[in-house]
C-alpha cells in the first residue's frame, strides 16, 4: 500500500515543481515588461514632458530639434546608466546576502560603497583625477579593501566564521568612517569636490555614456561571475560543512563572490555614487514572491533593480520639479522604512 502512493508523491512532488517554474517565467516576463514600459516612461517623463508621440519621433527622427536634444543628449545616457548601475547593486546585494547568510546586508549597510565613494573621493581631492576611466580603479580597490577589512574586523580572522551579526555591526562601524573621512576630504578641498555633489548622494543624472563605456566590462564579468556561483550558494545556505561535504570549494566561492561585489559595487559606484539600499531592497522583495533559490533571485534582481532605480529617477525629476532630487535620496527614503520592515520580521524572507 505505502509502496503504491510513492509514484503518486513523487508525481505531485514533480508537478509542484513544475507549477513553481512555471510561475518564475511569467512572473520573469511581467517583470521585464514592466521594465519595458518604466524605460519609456523614463524617456517621457522630466523637466519638460514629452507624450508618446514627441519621444517616438525624436528616438527615430534626425532633425536636430529640442526634443531630439533632449532625448538623445540627456534621457537617453540617463537610462541606460541606470540600466546598467541598477542590476549591478542589486546583484551585489543578493551576493552579500547569500555569502553572509545576512538578510540585512547590503553593499551600502555593509561599507562597501563607503569603501569605494573614500576611494574616489581620495582620487579626486589628493591626486586630483576627474576622469571616471582613471578613478575606477580606485573605487574597484576601495571596494574590495573594505570588504577584506570588514570581514577580518567581524571576526574572520578567527577559527570560526564571522556570524551575520557581527559582519554586520563591523560594516555598518566602517561606513561611518569612511563616510566621516569622505566628508572631511570634501570640506578641505571644497572646490574639486563642487561638481560631486550630487555624486556623493548617488546620482545618475548629467552623465553620459562615454563615461559608462569603462566601467562596462567591469559590471559585465561581475554579473558573469555572479550567476557562476549562484547554485553553489544554494548549497552554502545549508552551512560550510555540508556544502564541503557536497564537494563545494566554499573558500573558493567566497573568493569567486567576494570579486564579483567588488566589481558590481565599486564600478556602479564610481559612475553613480554610493546609491544606498538597492541591493537591500530587491534581493528581499524578489525572495518574497519566488522564494531562497539563489539561481532565480539573481536573474530576477537583474530585472527589478533597474526597475525600482528607474522608478526611483522619475520620482526624483517629478517630486520637486523643475528641480530634481538625485535618486541616491529617493532610495533612501524609501529603502529605510523597509529596513525596519525586516529587522521586524526577517523570518518572512530568511535565508
Amino acid at each position: 500500500m505505502i509502496a503504491s502512493k510513492q509514484p503518486e508523491v513523487v508525481e505531485k512532488k514533480i508537478k509542484s515543481i513544475a507549477t513553481i517554474r512555471l510561475q518564475r517565467i511569467i512572473g520573469l516576463v511581467f517583470a521585464i515588461f514592466l521594465l519595458m514600459v518604466v524605460i519609456f516612461l523614463s524617456l517621457m517623463i522630466g523637466a519638460k514632458p514629452l507624450s508618446i508621440g514627441e519621444v517616438w519621433e525624436a528616438l527615430f527622427s534626425s532633425t536636430n530639434s529640442y526634443n531630439y536634444a533632449i532625448i538623445h543628449e540627456s534621457r537617453i545616457p540617463r537610462t541606460i546608466i541606470a540600466l546598467a548601475v541598477g542590476p549591478a547593486f542589486g546583484l551585489a546585494g543578493a551576493v552579500i546576502q547569500a555569502l553572509t547568510r545576512n538578510p540585512l546586508a547590503d553593499p551600502g549597510i555593509l561599507g562597501v560603497n563607503a569603501g569605494a565613494a573614500f576611494a574616489v573621493a581620495l582620487a579626486v581631492g589628493v591626486f586630483s583625477i576627474s576622469s571616471i576611466s582613471n578613478f575606477i580603479w580606485f573605487a574597484l580597490a576601495g571596494a574590495l579593501v573594505t570588504s577584506i577589512a570588514i570581514y577580518f574586523i567581524g571576526g574572520g580572522a578567527g577559527k570560526k566564521s564571522p556570524t551575520p551579526e557581527q559582519i554586520t555591526l563591523a560594516g555598518v562601524a566602517m561606513a561611518a568612517a569612511l563616510n566621516g573621512i569622505t566628508t572631511a576630504l570634501s570640506l578641505i578641498n571644497s572646490r574639486a569636490f563642487a561638481g560631486m555633489l550630487s555624486w556623493r548622494v548617488g546620482s545618475i543624472a548629467r552623465k553620459g555614456l562615454e563615461d559608462l563605456w569603462p566601467i562596462t566590462p567591469f559590471l559585465v564579468v561581475g554579473i558573469v561571475l555572479a550567476l557562476a556561483i549562484a547554485p553553489a550558494l544554494n548549497t552554502i545556505a545549508f552551512g560550510d560543512d555540508r556544502a564541503a561535504s557536497l564537494g563545494v570549494n566554499v573558500n573558493m566561492i567566497r573568493i569567486v563572490g567576494l570579486l564579483s561585489i567588488t566589481l558590481l559595487a565599486g564600478g556602479a559606484t564610481a559612475i553613480a555614487g554610493p546609491i544606498v539600499f538597492l541591493g537591500l531592497m530587491v534581493p528581499h522583495c524578489v525572495r518574497w514572491f519566488i522564494g531562497p533559490d539563489q539561481p532565480w533571485i539573481f536573474i530576477y534582481s537583474l530585472i527589478v533593480a533597474p526597475l525600482i532605480l528607474l522608478l526611483s529617477d522619475i520620482i526624483g525629476r517629478t517630486v520637486m520639479s523643475p528641480a530634481e532630487v538625485p535618486v541616491g535620496i529617493i532610495t533612501g527614503f524609501v529603502g529605510a522604512p523597509i529596513l525596519l520592515i525586516l529587522m521586524r520580521r526577517r523570518k518572512a524572507s530568511g535565508l
